[in-house]
């Protein structure tokens, strides 16, 4: 199932009836915010390029397609985590794990996902391979807080609800990662994904931001 932009004429009209409207202030913070974390992050980000290249030869960012804000698709910049051939590691490890396959249908991810390199996983628990969606966020692809951004196949699980989705930027942080990230189940992430929406305020985001570092930190619901 896709969307586009013309599919969203009804999404865009209830947003602007039944959810606030986030504005200019939420934009600004995010540049700003965005570029000041970008500048203090970019020695670990060239220091995580290094050891990247020297153990493994393949690209140091991954730029996967996401659906952003109204539809629009964007690739949205992580640092690679996963070996060069991982769909196919994931397709024939799907065909031998019947119960991998069935976990991965449920919930889109693996506890023992054999795409994952070493220094893929330490960066997926310390939550160190987002830092490129800062570039996101400067360019206006994703906004610090808000739902977590899906990929195409993930549309039809949200269902009615893709409107609450479609109506903001998606977020690098949100309700779902303070919430227990994987240990939250699709479902409930497309209930906190909505709630955002619904309730947002910027005291809101901020209280999100301050938890997300706790979060991080404790590795709480991190796999």
């Amino acid at each position: 199932m896709s969307i586009s932009n013309a599919d969203l004429g009804s999404s865009n009209a209830s947003s602007s009836a039944g959810m606030p409207r986030q504005g200019t202030a939420k934009r600004a913070f995010d540049v700003v915010a965005a570029s000041t974390m970008l500048v203090f992050a970019l020695p670990a980000m060239f220091f995580i390029a290094v050891i990247m290249f020297s153990t493994d030869r393949g690209p140091i960012l991954f730029a996967h397609e996401r659906v952003g804000q109204n539809g629009k698709r964007f690739r949205c910049l992580k640092f690679r985590s996963m070996v060069v051939n991982s769909q196919e590691a994931l397709r024939r490890h799907l065909e031998a794990f019947p119960q991998a396959r069935a976990e991965w249908e449920a919930s889109q991810k693996l506890r023992d996902d054999p795409r994952i390199t070493r220094l893929g996983r330490f960066l997926r628990v310390t939550s160190l391979d987002e830092l490129p969606q800062l570039i996101n966020v400067i360019r206006g692809d994703m906004s610090l807080v808000g739902p977590r951004p899906i990929v195409e196949d993930e549309v039809i699980r949200y269902a009615d609800k893709i409107d609450h989705y479609a109506a903001v930027r998606p977020g690098i942080t949100g309700l779902w990662q303070v919430s227990g990230r994987s240990d939250v189940d699709y479902d409930q992430r497309v209930q906190l994904d909505c709630r955002y929406v619904r309730e947002w305020s910027f005291l809101g985001d901020m209280f999100i931001l301050v938890k997300t570092v706790k979060v991080v930190a404790f590795r709480t619901g991190s796999r």
